[in-house]
């Protein structure tokens, strides 16, 4: 790998957890089965994708579902939590996922135009930025730059089953605070909360709900950000208010109408 790359995530991680989370990345790049635990991920088994590809072409789908994933579409959603800090009523936050800059071009422009007239006070991006997850990086990170260009400070992320870890250096240096088992603290005046973030806990199995939540005082209002939500269980006994999530895309399979078939991430 890049030596620069190596010198800068020794540097934000520590060497031993750089290299550590590296080993892990080249242990199970391209495993259908993820890290020894019996978990099936055919997203890693590439074969599976020209089939699937030409069965949806011959069906007449597949064209219908490109169109599909380039009809972006805001959705708000208000959640009420008696916790929340007086000084954050109304605090909006922006969550975007799964972009997977690099496969789709239209998706990613029409993204850009939507984002930019957007108001908000937080933006988050939990993971998969990259299309494949294994191979090179350079093209997904050209794409995250130009919709970064859009978004409002602050941005903060986390990675996804997609991303290696060595993407964190250029995502850092475009103004994205990836948070790997961190926390932040967001001020209102003299209010806060807490943003936690943790690393992949569906492929790579690096996540630290533990680590992430150690500085966050007992009682204070705290949000997690994980690519998947199959952590929901850990991340409520941890004593996370909410958990934003991606992975599923809206469900991954839907019925007629955007009714998901599956909605949870194991």
């Amino acid at each position: 790998m890049d030596e620069d790359i190596l010198h800068k995530l020794e540097g934000r991680l520590g060497p031993l957890h750089a290299r550590q989370r590296l080993a892990i990345e080249t242990v199970h790049e391209a495993q259908i089965f993820g890290h020894g635990l019996l978990s099936f991920h055919i997203e890693n088994w590439y074969p599976v994708h020209s089939v699937v590809r030409n069965a949806l072409k011959l069906t007449g789908l597949y064209w219908r579902g490109r169109r599909n994933t380039e009809s972006i579409l805001v959705k708000r959603n208000d959640v009420v939590f008696k916790e929340l800090p007086q000084l954050f009523d109304g605090f909006t936050i922006l969550h975007l996922s799964d972009m997977h800059v690099d496969m789709n071009e239209a998706a990613m422009q029409r993204l850009i135009e939507l984002v930019g007239d957007m108001r908000y006070d937080l933006c988050v991006l939990t993971g998969d930025y990259r299309g494949k997850n294994r191979g090179p990086f350079e093209a997904t990170l050209n794409g995250v730059a130009r919709v970064r260009a859009h978004l409002k400070e602050p941005v903060y992320g986390v990675l996804g089953d997609h991303d290696t870890i060595q993407m964190v250096p250029g995502l850092e240096a475009m103004g994205i605070h990836i948070l790997l088992n961190e926390s932040e603290v967001i001020v209102r005046g003299d209010q806060q909360i807490y943003l936690a973030g943790i690393d992949d806990a569906h492929c790579f199995k690096a996540d630290d709900i533990e680590k992430a939540a150690l500085q966050i005082p007992f009682g204070e209002f705290s949000i997690l950000l994980s690519h998947t939500p199959e952590v929901y269980h850990p991340a409520a006994h941890a004593g996370f208010n909410l958990l934003l999530s991606g992975h599923t895309h809206g469900g991954q399979i839907c019925l007629p109408g955007s009714i998901p078939i599956i909605l949870d991430a194991v």
